[in-house]
């Protein structure tokens, strides 16, 4: 059981919990905590699903063979990647279940969503073109864990979007982005080598950096422009405590696995941030 709690990697579910709890809170009241616990095991089980078919896809492909960071199941041995895709697909059928379960509840379109993100989940290292060896797995890691998560859980609320919804929305994706951009920080040196080009390889050590350090200012800004409207939301910076150490690590020029603490506290910070933001969108109108 170690060696699957090892492969889901638990650093990176506030990635999937936190579009939940924060889309949920910006419906605003009363809420179905039914649709929202669909909605949280949706969000989970593709978090969950793509960090397996992350571990298989690269374990295959030799990728990680020069990981710096924490043991990957098929690289290491740890399981066969027969078991680690059956793993995958298991999560991902989870998913879709429980996704299917929802949109029928409120719409049949949203299954086509659902499988939409299934399929970026999978394609991320997937397949014959994987998309995050192109430089884009930022940019559908702030798409699909940002603005589909959050307004995805808004709507299954209501039936409609808000404003401060689509703002918190910007806020939630940087964060869930910095956290992918940290992790692929860390790996420059050994995806360089394996030949897979991210967006941190292709820009290079400096420029990650200052990205990470960006995407963060972008969720303050964001929840900023919510608290304009929401004035409680500035309660979600005291999250920006949890940052220091992260950003500390980041500025200092660490490298290799002296970034897995920066990795662990971003989640952190994105979890803290993500229950702060939800509780203040909750308690007032």
């Amino acid at each position: 059981m170690n060696i699957w709690i090892l492969g889901a990697r638990l650093p990176t579910l506030p990635a999937a919990v936190v579009p939940v709890l924060v889309g949920t809170a910006a419906a605003g009241a009363p809420f179905d905590l039914g649709r929202a616990a669909l909605a949280a095991v949706v969000a989970l089980a593709i978090q969950v699903g793509v960090n397996y078919a992350n571990d298989y896809s690269d374990g295959i492909r030799g990728t990680d063979k020069h990981r710096t960071g924490p043991p990957r199941l098929v690289a290491s041995g740890l399981a066969t990647p027969a078991a680690v895709l059956r793993a995958a697909i298991l999560a991902f059928a989870v998913a879709a279940v429980a996704g299917i379960v929802l949109s029928l509840e409120v719409e049949p379109w949203l299954i086509a969503v659902g499988f939409a993100s299934i399929g970026a989940a999978w394609f991320y290292t997937g397949g014959p073109r994987p998309y995050g060896y192109s430089g884009l797995g930022e940019v559908f890691c702030f798409i699909f864990f940002g603005l589909v998560g959050t307004l995805g859980s808004t709507y299954v609320q209501h039936g409609s979007f808000t404003l401060i919804s689509a703002l918190a929305s910007l806020a939630v994706g940087s964060l869930t982005t910095a956290l992918l951009v940290v992790n692929n920080l860390r790996d420059i040196p050994g995806d360089a080598a394996s030949g897979k080009r991210t967006l941190a390889v292709k820009m290079g050590d400096d420029a990650t950096r200052r990205l990470y350090l960006g995407l963060l200012a972008a969720a303050a800004l964001a929840t900023l422009a919510v608290a304009v409207l929401r004035p409680w939301a500035l309660a979600a910076l005291i999250a920006a405590a949890a940052g220091i150490r992260p950003v500390q690590i980041v500025r200092s020029g660490a490298t290799g696995r002296a970034l897995v603490p920066a990795l662990i506290d971003t989640g952190r910070m994105e979890l803290t941030f993500g229950i702060l933001f939800a509780a203040s969108l909750s308690l007032t109108r």
